[in-house]
């Protein structure tokens, strides 16, 4: 089962996340189920890092020698109560698809009708 973490938006709104539960280390045990354990970082916190590598990515895509028109990145995220957000793994290890896309006729180019 998982384990509920709420955490705190900047605003102080609450989001609860189900989180898995095969973290090692020291857990809080209830007999209950629905145990609601606090984050120890804000919502907006635990995507803070997520949100600078977003902004990496993009800046090495736009800021190349390819030039696209359109830059697409999509990852899952991982929320945990220690780590914040993470990257997700999928069965390749790392989840991280990258799409460049060019408009037909940019730059000045004509198309072929």
């Amino acid at each position: 089962m998982d384990e509920l973490v709420e955490f705190k938006t900047d605003s102080g709104a609450s989001v609860v996340v189900a989180v898995d539960e095969g973290s090692r280390g020291v857990r809080p045990v209830s007999r209950g189920d629905g145990v609601l354990r606090q984050a120890g970082q804000t919502f907006n916190g635990a995507l803070e890092s997520i949100h600078t590598a977003t902004e990496s990515a993009l800046r090495v895509f736009r800021d190349g020698q390819l030039k696209p028109d359109a830059v697409e990145i999509e990852f899952g995220v991982k929320l945990t109560a220690e780590a914040g957000a993470v990257i997700a793994k999928t069965a390749m290890e790392g989840h991280l698809v990258v799409k460049l896309s060019w408009a037909p006729g940019a730059n000045g180019e004509t198309s072929v009708g």
